[in-house]
């Protein structure tokens, strides 16, 4: 197995390389998985693609590629990818909301890669914290969950660029939700992986820009609204949910996970956000039929966070 082949069609020269067709595309990822791609050629495909833009069959490709070499995982209600872009994130808000969305009595798998974040921003240290894990929500580092795919998002220290591997892991769904929500950094990637994720057959798909590439809602701002519902593409807004001017993650403003989640530190715009977030989760698992009722769920889940038993979605 050799990627030569697949190195010629994205690079062989002005006029005469193409995109990859997504069998293509998937057949050059099965390959670098595999660990049988010689390293230059894995190199030369991924930055190809990065100096020219995936197209939504590579992604979909791609996707189906690490799909089929992932390990048989529960089927979960909701999929939740966690892979930080900024560098100045703070605390991940957002596992909260995911919290009350298990809560709510829905199964939510999360999975990603946030250590080479700040400390505030490390999922796995916020999951301890506030002890998140149980009852419903599950998180899984890529890392153990798929240390082929760890190794291509590491070639980022090797590039000093992302590659499409960022993308891809988002898009992954490792166990088989029938729903998932997505962040990303840049808006642009908003239709890409929604297009890609059609390709696909996926039918339920939530995309926003969020803090860092986290799906994670800036009550302050309004919020554009990519994705599928039922196969069909949105292309939707929701308003703000504040007047306020603070950024998403203002430094001068740390929030500390456990004694937001435990009541003892009073901070109106990370709770609007861990709301506003949850909201957007319930809506795109069809809990509520607009997101303003769904506002309205997530702020009654959060008011009774300690008291209420996990009840069966």
């Amino acid at each position: 197995m050799t990627l030569a082949p697949y190195v010629r069609i994205v690079a062989q020269g002005k006029g005469r390389a193409r995109a990859f067709t997504q069998d293509e595309a998937e057949k050059a990822m099965t390959i670098i998985l595999s660990g049988n791609g010689a390293p230059e050629a894995v190199g030369a495909i991924l930055m190809v693609l990065r100096l020219r833009g995936e197209t939504d069959a590579e992604i979909a490709g791609f996707t189906a590629a690490l799909r089929k070499a992932t390990p048989d995982l529960p089927t979960a209600d909701l999929d939740w990818p966690c892979y930080a872009a900024g560098r100045t994130r703070g605390a991940p808000l957002f596992v909260l909301a995911a919290k009350l969305v298990a809560q709510a009595g829905y199964t939510v798998s999360m999975h990603g890669w946030n250590s080479h974040q700040s400390t505030a921003a490390d999922l796995r240290d916020a999951m301890d914290q506030v002890a998140i894990e149980g009852d419903g929500l599950s998180y899984q580092p890529l890392e153990t969950l798929s240390p082929a795919a760890f190794e291509v998002l590491k070639l980022r220290d090797t590039f000093g660029l992302r590659s499409c591997i960022n993308t891809v892991l988002r898009m992954w769904n490792p166990s088989g939700a029938g729903t998932t929500v997505q962040g990303v950094f840049h808006p642009s990637y908003r239709g890409l992986q929604s297009r890609a994720a059609a390709l696909l057959g996926d039918r339920n798909l939530t995309v926003i820009k969020g803090g860092g590439g986290e799906f994670e809602r800036n009550p302050a701002k309004s919020t554009a609204i990519f994705g599928l519902r039922n196969g069909v593409e949105l292309d939707e807004s929701t308003g703000a949910l504040l007047d306020d001017t603070r950024r998403l993650h203002e430094p001068s403003q740390s929030v500390d996970l456990a004694a937001l989640w435990l009541g003892s530190q009073d901070d109106p715009f990370a709770t609007t956000t861990v709301i506003g977030t949850a909201a957007l989760a319930l809506w795109s698992l069809g809990a509520t039929d607009t997101v303003p009722k769904a506002n309205d769920m997530a702020r009654d889940l959060w008011i009774d966070r300690h008291s209420q038993t996990r009840i069966s979605a």
